[in-house]
């Protein structure tokens, strides 16, 4: 039986920290033992905010390494920008999407808020406006039964749905499928700095913990971390403890976790012990990724061949998606 196919993309933003690979990555890792994966560098997102140009593409070539580096297999990945029939595609959607819909996605009224803090004016773009569009055009032009989700990304899932149901009532078929939720558990790993906010690059460096950040680097940051913070709650634990249990748990270390909480739980745990369980428990699950990451840049050349070729495998099956959405909307094709 021919497996379900799962599409999910991520912004090259820049550095991996431990928040990505638990929230996103790790399980994409997972995903690809039981479903037919493609995983996209949506590079064209990353034009809706201001940025610089040269460091978008290190950045893309970066997120790359750093995603094989994890363990996502080469052939699953694909850039957003060397598949042109994503933007194609959502030009079409556009005219199957209404205006409302775009206005009232939660994201466009946090980031259009957030582009004078970043630019030189404050200038929102109708890229801002309408991504959410190619999102759904990500999707629906790899025909994916399942996309990954967190609580906060429904609204784009749910849009998405909406367009391809559109677009089946408008050309009296059911071309596209529907792409369902996949949910599964994910840790809600907080900054060490500040842990009533999660791990997030825009908040600054002491915010996050870069996977592929040296050993020292990682245990002065989980050293510093923020435990209690005011008053306390006897009966609750505080965020900051309740996050570095998290890592750990997450890290796999199950039986250090069984043991501290023992300990917090008798009230004869040391925040010390804590955050040096904690700091081994990343490090050893970093190590593996850091090696492979060495061994990755020493090909740098025959990895962006490698990834050039998947985009150009994976581009097939858009290729004759647009290719029969043009037909069904009475546009032209050309041969590929």
């Amino acid at each position: 039986m021919e497996k379900k196919a799962v599409l999910s993309c991520i912004q090259p933003t820049g550095d991996m920290h431990l928040g990505n690979y638990f929230g996103a990555i790790k399980n994409w890792v997972d995903l690809q033992k039981d479903y037919r994966c493609m995983y996209g560098v949506v590079d064209y997102h990353a034009m809706t905010m201001p940025y610089d140009v040269d460091k978008l593409r290190l950045n893309t070539w970066e997120l790359i390494t750093n995603l094989m580096a994890c363990g996502i297999e080469t052939n699953n990945l694909f850039v957003q920008s060397l598949v042109p029939e994503h933007a194609e595609l959502s030009w079409i959607l556009n005219c199957y999407c209404s205006y409302g819909q775009l206005t009232r996605m939660t994201q466009f009224k946090d980031k259009s808020s957030q582009v004078g803090e970043l630019g030189k004016d404050d200038f929102v773009s109708v890229g801002l406006l309408s991504y959410p569009v190619l999102q759904a055009s990500d999707i629906l032009i790899y025909r994916a039964d399942y996309v990954p989700v967190g609580k906060d990304q429904e609204q784009h899932l749910e849009l998405t749905r909406d367009i391809a149901q559109r677009f089946n009532n408008a050309v009296g078929k059911e071309f596209f499928v529907l792409p369902e939720a996949l949910y599964t558990d994910t840790p809600k790993i907080r900054s060490t700095a500040d842990p009533s906010r999660k791990m997030s690059k825009s908040a600054g460096e002491k915010h996050y913990i870069s996977v592929f950040a040296e050993s020292e680097r990682i245990r002065k940051q989980i050293k510093s971390a923020v435990t209690d913070t005011g008053e306390v709650d006897k009966n609750q634990m505080s965020e900051g403890v309740h996050n570095l249990f998290e890592l750990i748990k997450a890290c796999g270390n199950l039986l250090a976790y069984d043991a501290l909480l023992e300990d917090y739980n008798k009230g004869k745990l040391k925040y010390s012990d804590l955050k040096d369980v904690t700091a081994s428990s990343v490090l050893e699950l970093v190590k593996p990724f850091q090696e492979r990451k060495l061994q990755i840049n020493l090909n740098k050349k025959d990895i962006k061949d490698k990834v050039r070729s998947s985009s150009h495998e994976i581009r097939k099956v858009a290729q004759e998606t647009l290719k029969e959405v043009k037909e069904l909307v009475g546009l032209l094709n050309v041969k590929f």
